[in-house]
């Protein structure tokens, strides 16, 4: 039986993009997007198999949860590019994450996840625990093993930006009631895989720091007039209605957010000339950090959209945190952040808005 080709529900540019659903023989979901139907036959062989296992655990005295996930100690770890996960598969050799010898973008169940649909619910005890219900996916940018959302065309940026509404749709549609899409990119982050590619984790909670947020917009901030007030000073970029910027109150050094200048509550909710326009800009942010630190930027990416249900006053954001204070030199978060959540942030918001517009 062949897998299942669907047109995605929006188009892009005027053209149609596609969606192939596999399923993999040990029950994880992949899906290929691209502005082509895939059709490419699967190549023979065993497929990799997931690990489960994982349990959320409430602390008491900070009022946030974690995630025990112990199946996770042993994900892949720095494989070589023979041995690398998200490539190709090749005739003759053992496959990879992905069992087709070419694809555009790829989404898999993680196969190490720390959340998962089938989790159980853990024993009782005097701790506050539920099982930790979810998803976990792996988003793939592109074939090629090298590159990043600053060398990728606007063209695959615009498809990843599709493919991250698709999957916040279905993970929504799974009863996830937050969807986190991230990037974590180089060594200093802690990334033990450099094929470009990120991650969507669906939460069956709302985590701490996006309920503080979802309550700040209920109650009348509002983020988009508070941007327009800093005037130019901390913007860097403006690309279809979105802007790029600094944000006053930034906890890294060289933090860079991208939000709407009319406010949309996530991805879903972009015109076809916003979307464009957060295509851009996630690859002018990336190409402005790696020209200004003079190497390949070690940063954090997060995509902070309205949790289920609750777009109404919710804003859309995209933050960057990159781990670098100079070329040289990275910002640590050592005792004091760590303890108190209190950051100690090295450079002006004002400074690194203006550094960072003149780096390109």
């Amino acid at each position: 039986m062949s897998d299942p080709i669907k047109t995605l529900s929006r188009q892009i540019a005027g053209r149609d993009a596609y969606r192939r659903h596999h399923t993999k023989s040990d029950g994880r979901d992949l899906f290929l997007y691209g502005y082509q139907p895939h059709d490419l036959p699967r190549v023979e062989g065993e497929d990799l198999q997931a690990v489960t296992g994982s349990e959320l655990r409430y602390h008491p005295l900070r009022g946030d949860w974690s995630i025990y996930a112990a199946g996770r100690q042993n994900r892949t770890f720095k494989p070589s590019a023979a041995a690398n996960p998200l490539a190709p598969s090749q005739n003759g050799k053992p496959l990879t994450e992905i069992p087709f010898e070419d694809y555009e973008l790829a989404v898999f169940a993680n196969r190490f996840p720390s959340l998962s649909a089938d989790a159980q619910e853990p024993e009782t005890t005097g701790l506050k625990m539920h099982a930790a219900k979810g998803a976990c996916e792996v988003i793939v940018y592109s074939a090629d093993a090298q590159g990043s959302l600053g060398t990728l065309s606007q063209d695959r940026r615009r498809l990843l930006v599709e493919a991250w509404v698709d999957r916040y749709q279905s993970m929504f549609d799974q009863g996830c009631a937050f969807v986190l899409p991230f990037e974590n990119r180089g060594d200093e982050v802690g990334v033990t895989l450099h094929h470009p590619h990120g991650q969507i984790y669906g939460f069956p909670i709302i985590p701490t720091p996006q309920q503080t947020a979802l309550d700040a917009f209920e109650a009348g901030y509002d983020l988009a007039e508070d941007v327009k007030s800093w005037g130019s000073t901390y913007r860097i970029g403006e690309a279809g209605g979105l802007v790029s910027y600094a944000p006053r109150y930034a906890r890294f050094p060289y933090e860079v957010w991208i939000s709407a200048l009319e406010p949309v509550s996530g991805p879903w909710a972009f015109d076809e000339a916003q979307a464009d326009g957060f295509a851009h800009l996630l690859g002018d942010t990336v190409r402005r950090y790696d020209a200004f630190f003079g190497r390949e930027t070690p940063c954090m990416l997060s995509l902070h959209a309205a949790p289920h249900g609750r777009d109404g006053k919710f804003q859309f954001s995209a933050q960057f945190y990159p781990l670098l204070r100079a070329p040289d030199r990275v910002k640590y978060l050592a005792s004091v952040e760590q303890a108190t959540a209190v950051f100690t942030v090295d450079v002006m918001p004002r400074h690194a808005a203006d550094r960072l517009r003149g780096a390109l």
